[in-house]
């Protein structure tokens, strides 16, 4: 296994064409562990960002990205090169990150970034909107919460999405418009309260 899987870190490249992909796959398939360390820096922060959105908690999204990538490298050999790498990897994630729900570790809100442009109050505000928008998303259920992360997050397209969640595109516009509703109204239910 690559070296660099167990010093994971959160930062990286974003998804990138299939065909590199699947050249990346068969040279890693062919003994190349270069091949695998260069899929990990194109996916590592997309699936980092999903499992923070899932998870809510840095410390599990990391693991659970570092996991995915483990159990990816240990299952190469079982990937189907007719569907996209990203969604096969995006499972292993999805999985990942309902394990670690089910091991009842907390989930917890994602605390605010230092950096803010502003006053002291501007950045409160914002740390704040940020937190209700997060603690929202980890309020809805993982169908409603995948589609809200993999589009607004991850910015793929809705076939994207649904090749990922093995969903027919309508169903996946149909999850999407029911949570962003359910957002909506645990958003206004937040801002109400003191």
């Amino acid at each position: 296994m690559p070296a660099n899987l167990t010093n994971f870190s959160p930062a990286g490249g974003y998804v990138d064409s299939d065909a590199d992909d699947l050249a990346l796959v068969e040279r890693c398939r062919a003994g190349d562990a270069a091949a695998f360390e260069a899929i990990v820096e194109r996916y590592q922060r997309v699936l980092f960002t999903v499992a923070l959105r899932m998870l809510g908690n840095h410390a599990a999204a990391s693991d659970a990205a570092q996991n995915a990538f483990v159990k990816a490298y240990q299952k190469l050999d079982t990937f189907d090169q007719t569907r996209r790498f990203f969604s096969w990897i995006y499972r292993i994630l999805v999985n990942e990150c309902l394990n670690t729900q089910r091991d009842g570790r907390p989930l917890e809100a994602i605390p605010p970034g230092l950096a803010a442009v502003g006053t002291p109050a501007d950045a409160f505000e914002a740390g704040e909107r940020r937190r209700r928008v997060q603690a929202a998303i980890l309020a809805l259920p993982t169908e409603y919460r995948e589609v809200i992360v993999l589009r607004h997050f991850t910015e793929l397209s809705y076939e994207e999405i649904g090749e990922a969640l093995h969903l027919p595109a309508k169903t996946v516009k149909s999850r999407l418009h029911t949570a962003k509703e359910r957002l909506a109204t645990a958003l206004r239910g937040l801002e109400s309260r003191p």
